[in-house]
């Protein structure tokens, strides 16, 4: 088991002269924070006998150490590491109190092995497991390199690990037993640096973690600043170099997020290196308590019926297609299906009931209670838990959100709008409830002119129409781009009417919107329209091209004889993608940097680690009406 205290110290056999001082000749790769824990002192220490140290830290420097104030005896020290589980059944008249002095184990301990225990009470019949320990006894060394730190208040890890100047990574490996959430009052062990070095978070700036593998070069492309600003920023740069996990404070005005927009494709197939079985698991509501396994007739019936059963058979023939098709590159699978039945309740049956520690992905669930427990529950063994179908309500360190955020859509369809240089005009036109999205996009075009639908004189209610006088004499020669933001049908039925009669000889009238609704679907929506003004909006994925992915189409239809649904597309999209990545890595994180940009039948994923959670998926799709179909907008 790793010490305690691994990050901050090495034990080393120190010979104390007669003087005061030890002198140190700097080596090659070495930092202030090596040659402390080597002496048994504090980068404080060292930095008050050497202030130009500070600035001026390079080999073959000759530094003065002080000796060593602390006694260095050794003391026994206690510490377990966990071996396993035995599996309990409960019985009558059992508690929690009664099993922790049986198997001498703490309740709290029970309690991390069984989750749900910290909601619901011990029953009899409950099957539980209960945690081994193996316990080691060894001489420690006194360390005065180390203190004890209270949590403050909104302190989460990446503000104890900026304020102390180390990485997350560090800051866990000091405290093996940190929860994934910290919470005020919380004891860490931290860096012993003086007061006057821990750092401040300032709130005129952003701050952001290093992810493996990203060197400099990588951060100039996502903020644009270059090696000697940011060194400028954060002075510990020029001492201790560029560390993966090691939290940087950056201009507020920089967006980490969605920089890498033009990150070509990349082809995994052609990088696969890693074929060991990949151990996935797909947590879906399938509710098969509620078929009649007995009547064909009847299961048919409910399949049709609910629509729910439907999006999930579908995703389970694409999960099923992906894994033939990566067996056919090599990789072998060993998939475990579980119905959670849209219940957060079988979903914490199901994490007591099975071992997930050694799984490479759990795809699922889609309820969100549901999926919040499993996440949380395979955190602590970093087990990354795929959000296909869902936006979760908290996106843990271990969580692939699949689908982007809102936000990301809209800026890429600003992007898209900004980078045509065609365009003579922008127009918005907006609902009285879209008033803000309105003028967040005159921020953004300046130039452009805004109408807004009619109000009720009396009531001040919306009308949801605009007179057609207000569009006279907007639309000049050249290409005009309206922006309708309206979850209205009827408002956006009679625009998008209107300004297609306006798209005549040399007025071209190219129609987009942020978020494309129901508003802009039905009977009342003429798709010829649509067509006619090349409607314009962001999507998470695009129609596939059916003669592109002739082999695709042709496998799903020689076995149900229809053309597969966009949830098929996605569930071989997304079980692909997992798997192509766990055979170009040891794990799904280091596979899944932000310049690894994937794309399949429909979908594409890159992968962005926020710094308060997990990964989020940046890479969107512009698509468009074209001859009334929907293809990808270039």
């Amino acid at each position: 088991m790793k010490n305690l205290l691994t990050v901050i110290l090495f034990t080393f056999t120190i010979s104390l002269s007669a003087q005061n001082y030890i002198e140190h000749k700097i080596k090659a790769g070495e930092t202030i924070e090596s040659i402390a824990k080597r002496y048994l002192v504090t980068p404080f220490d060292i930095f008050a006998l050497n202030p130009d140290a500070k600035t001026k830290f390079q080999p073959n420097t000759i530094l003065i150490i002080p000796n060593s104030k602390v006694k260095n005896e050794p003391i026994e020290e206690k510490s377990r590491e966990l071996i396993g589980y035995k599996k309990h059944k409960v019985k009558r008249k059992e508690t929690l109190y009664g099993l922790s002095k049986k198997y001498n184990v703490s309740e709290d301990d029970i309690k991390k092995a069984n989750r749900f225990l910290y909601s619901e009470n011990l029953k009899k019949g409950d099957k539980i497991r209960i945690p081994k320990y193996k316990t080691f006894i060894s001489k420690q060394t006194l360390k005065n390199t180390v203190r004890k730190y209270e949590v403050l208040p909104k302190e989460g890890k990446w503000r104890v690990a900026y304020k102390f100047g180390i990485t997350i990574a560090e800051l866990e490996a000091l405290n093996p037993n940190m929860e994934p959430i910290l919470q005020p009052g919380d004891e860490l062990n931290v860096p012993n640096i003086n007061d006057k070095e821990e750092k401040t978070i300032e709130a005129e700036y952003n701050y952001y973690e290093v992810l493996p593998k990203e060197g400099f070069y990588r951060l100039k492309i996502k903020t644009d600043l270059t090696q000697e600003e940011l060194e400028d920023l954060n002075p510990e740069l020029k001492t201790g170099g560029l560390k993966a996990g090691m939290v940087l404070k950056i201009p507020a005005s920089i967006d980490t997020t969605a920089s890498l927009s033009n990150v070509e494709t990349t082809k995994l197939e052609s990088n696969l290196k890693n074929f060991k079985t990949k151990k996935l698991a797909l947590m879906m509501p399938y509710r098969l308590n509620r078929i009649d396994t007995d009547s064909v007739a009847e299961a048919k019936a409910m399949i049709k019926k609910d629509k729910l059963l439907s999006i999930v058979l579908d995703f389970h023939v694409g999960v099923r297609m992906a894994l033939d098709s990566a067996r056919q590159l090599g990789i072998s699978t060993d998939l475990k299906v579980l119905d959670t039945r849209y219940q957060a309740s079988r979903a914490s049956k199901l994490l007591n009931e099975n071992d997930f520690s050694n799984y490479d992905a759990v795809i699922g669930p889609m309820e969100e209670q549901a999926f919040d427990r499993v996440a949380n529950a395979l955190k602590r063994d970093r087990v990354p838990v795929i959000a296909a179908l869902n936006k979760p309500k908290e996106v843990y360190g271990n969580v692939f959100q699949t689908i982007p955020k809102n936000k990301l859509l809209e800026k890429a369809m600003i992007d898209f709008v900004k980078a045509d240089s065609l365009k003579t005009k922008v127009v918005i036109i907006a609902d009285q409830a879209h008033r803000e999205k309105s003028n967040m996009l005159k921020k953004e075009f300046p130039g452009a002119t805004q109408i807004y639908s009619e109000r009720d004189k009396k009531t001040g209610k919306d009308e949801y129409f605009v007179y057609p006088v207000r569009l006279e004499n907007m639309f000049p020669k050249g290409k005009t781009i309206v922006f309708l933001e309206t979850d209205s049908n009827p408002l956006a039925s009679s625009v998008i009417s209107m300004i297609n009669s306006k798209a005549i000889d040399d007025t071209e009238i190219v129609l987009v919107t942020l978020n494309k609704n129901k508003a802009f679907e039905g009977k009342d929506i003429d798709n010829n329209n649509l067509s006619n003004l090349k409607f314009h909006y962001p999507s998470v994925n695009k129609g596939f091209d059916e003669v592109k992915y002739n082999g695709f189409v042709k496998a799903y239809r020689k076995e149900f004889g229809i053309s597969p649904s966009k949830y098929v597309a996605r569930g071989f999209d997304i079980t692909l993608d997992v798997l192509l990545r766990l055979a170009t890595e040891d794990n799904l994180y280091e596979a899944s940097s932000d310049t690894i940009e994937t794309e399949y039948i429909e979908n594409k994923f890159r992968y962005n680690k926020s710094l308060f959670g997990g990964y989020m998926n940046e890479a969107v799709y512009i698509v468009k009406f074209d001859n009334l179909r929907i293809v990808e907008a270039n």
